[in-house]
């Protein structure tokens, strides 16, 4: 378990964590997300006693990091992908971090199996691929067969099969009642991967909650309907007072509806439908929703290259990989 108390961390006038309090509980994926900026690998590092935090504190399992006495038995983690060096073999770099923690020479030959350098153990890491060197990394975390694993963007280089691996090895850990901390920009993947999200913005908790709890605050929901008597169903969900809006492709759209009511009301006045589904948001959505005023780098395209692409004129890229009003 990983537990937070206040923790804040500043540079100078910079506030890079404001005041941080929330828990990581064993047993399930914990996302941890945020803008650009947000504080996500400053928080990391004062767990790992990278950094020392102005005010506050953080314990693993109750304890300050440097208070731990084989700290790669309690947590294994995974900041930088490439912290190693560049003329070790993938095994000697394995067996130095073994050997000064007391961790059985037998234990590098199996998370390399368990990552699948096993074929390249003997190869300089210097050589690897982005890939292949993510892959050393999750070994290194995996070492000391630690009860608590935090990965900062571990998808980064991995290729589809590497990131359903990790995806997969990374709930197994949480099903085996270990504490999983994962940082990560790729909504995609989180939202298949984690169970509970920390969401935090300009250093600030914004969220500490389930994954379907922080998409169900944080977004519409919608009920899409199609039907061959389109007009019909219109005229008997206006007498019900329910709005309508189109949705293209044939379809319309109640915002914030109840599907169950809709469908009764198709069946009392005998109306075809051949679709009536529940539209929820994404996690990309919701946390676009969320974090809106707590991005500090925005990005804005070329007016002119919009035009050309028949945008319109009042919408514009930015904040990260969503449309936005401008």
């Amino acid at each position: 378990m990983i537990e937070l108390a206040g923790l804040t961390k500043r540079y100078g006038e910079k506030v890079a964590v404001n005041h941080l309090t929330f828990t990581v509980r064993p047993g399930v994926v914990t996302g941890f997300l945020g803008p650009n900026g947000a504080g996500k690998s400053t928080t990391m590092r004062m767990i790992l006693g990278l950094d020392h935090p102005t005010a506050g504190d953080v314990r693993i399992d109750g304890k300050h990091y440097d208070q731990l006495k084989d700290p790669m038995k309690y947590i294994g983690a995974l900041l930088e992908a490439k912290a190693w060096h560049g003329g070790r073999s993938a095994f000697n770099h394995l067996l130095c971090l073994a050997q000064a923690n007391g961790i059985p020479k037998q234990r590098v030959h199996e998370v390399l199996d368990t990552v699948g350098l096993t074929a390249v153990a003997r190869k300089k890491a210097k050589g690897f691929s982005l890939g292949m060197g993510q892959r050393l990394g999750i070994a290194g975390a995996l070492l000391g067969d630690p009860r608590i694993l935090m990965f900062d963007e571990p998808v980064n280089g991995l290729d589809p099969e590497g990131i359903h691996w990790i995806r997969n090895l990374m709930k197994t850990l949480a099903a085996q009642g270990r504490t999983v901390f994962v940082s990560s920009h790729l909504m995609s993947e989180m939202a298949l991967t984690a169970e509970h999200l920390v969401v935090i913005g300009q250093g600030r908790l914004l969220a500490d909650t389930s994954m379907a709890d922080f998409i169900a605050q944080n977004s519409r929901s919608s009920v899409r309907i199609r039907t061959p008597q389109r007009e019909r169903l219109l005229d008997v969900l206006h007498g019900a007072g329910i709005t309508v809006v189109e949705a293209g492709s044939g379809a319309f759209e109640v915002d914030g509806g109840k599907p169950e009511r809709i469908g009764e009301l198709a069946a009392q006045h005998q109306i075809v439908l051949h679709e009536l589904s529940t539209q929820q948001a994404s996690l990309e959505e919701a946390f676009m929703r969320l974090t809106a005023e707590s991005v500090e780098y925005h990005a804005h395209s070329d007016p002119a290259a919009e035009r050309q692409l028949g945008v319109p004129p009042d919408e514009v890229w930015g904040r990260g990989n969503g449309w936005r009003k401008g």
